[in-house]
């Protein structure tokens, strides 16, 4: 009994030493919080600019900067990034199914009020 357990200890250390050496550091967490500080400073500073909320790029810009702020929080701080490949892809997969439906599905209830005189 006694070999087996020597023989797993060096293997379960060297797991151990790269699941740690995957891991960020504290100056990676420092980064990533200055940008995302950065992002949601331009998302503030963009609202207060009337001319350019009136324009058509303002909602699409604030949509691109927000998905890239959930992507950045998404691999960081829950280690995605870092997660065997599997788990990005059970995360993955059934996000982009769900964001496509809703994205179809404000498109097709766009027509449907435009139909009925809802917007104009």
């Amino acid at each position: 009994m006694a070999q087996h357990s020597d023989h797993a200890a060096p293997a379960a250390a060297a797991h151990d030493a790269a699941a740690h050496a995957h891991h960020p550091t504290a100056k990676t967490y420092l980064i990533v919080g200055v940008i995302l500080t950065a992002i949601t400073v331009l998302e503030v500073w963009a609202y207060y600019i009337p001319s350019f909320v009136a324009s058509r790029a303002f909602v699409p810009l604030l949509l691109i900067m927000s998905a890239v702020k959930f992507a950045t929080v998404v691999l960081f701080y829950m280690h995605l990034k870092y997660d065997h490949k599997i788990f990005r892809a059970l995360f993955a997969g059934p996000f982009v199914i769900a964001a496509t439906t809703l994205i179809i599905l404000l498109f097709l209830f766009g027509k449907m009020a435009l139909r009925l005189g809802l917007l104009t």
